[in-house]
């Protein structure tokens, strides 16, 4: 069973595209190489492999790394499902985790994330919870996002080490950290990650 992320920078024209494509580009290079594991085609559309259970961070990840920018934001859709055949580019590799992917992008109107599985139970349960982190998560302001982007990729670093390496204060790191809801979106992570393995 794998992972694959289909996503779709939202207002992409809005900024200046070197801006986000690079960051978006650093933060698929975390999850594995080009083109084998992750592209970007059409401007601004972009595919992504992982396992199962990372998927949903790596999907936090890159919403907290987009809406580091004002004007931006970035639809994502999860589809996990086998791999049936494996190129050496992910745009031309194809199976269920693909199929279920597009068609939950596809999907995608009034919401920026959302997982298909082989689970209707689990797409139904997770799906609603993802509803309800999407009502904090879409209104992260860029410093929210920074300070949420730095505590998911360095998860053992202490909000002081946070802190230094973005030079603020700790209590700024603490205030963003509740603002963006990063106590309960662990809660979410933790949640996923228990019921994603009795799903593979």
């Amino acid at each position: 069973m794998v992972a694959i992320i289909t996503g779709d920078i939202i207002n992409s024209r809005e900024t200046a595209p070197q801006e986000w494509l690079n960051e978006l580009k650093a933060v698929l290079n975390l999850f594995g190489n080009e083109p084998k594991s992750w592209e970007i085609y059409r401007g601004d559309s972009f595919q992504l492999e992982v396992s199962p259970k990372e998927a949903l961070k790596a999907a936090f990840l890159i919403k907290a790394s987009i809406k580091q920018f004002k004007h931006n934001d970035v639809r994502l859709a999860i589809g996990i499902g086998e791999k049936r055949y494996a190129s050496e580019k992910i745009t031309e590799s194809n199976g269920s985790a693909f199929v279920n992917s597009g068609l939950c992008f596809e999907q995608l109107k009034k919401h920026t994330l959302a997982v298909k599985s082989p689970s209707e139970t689990f797409d139904y349960q997770l799906n609603l919870m993802l509803e309800l982190a999407l009502l904090v998560m879409d209104q992260w302001k860029p410093a929210t996002s920074t300070i949420l982007k730095y505590t998911l990729t360095y998860p053992t670093l202490n909000q002081e080490a946070i802190a230094q390496k973005l030079q603020k204060s700790q209590s700024n790191i603490s205030e963003g950290l509740k603002r963006g809801g990063y106590d309960e979106l662990s809660k979410l992570l933790a949640y996923y990650e228990s019921q994603i393995q009795s799903l593979c």
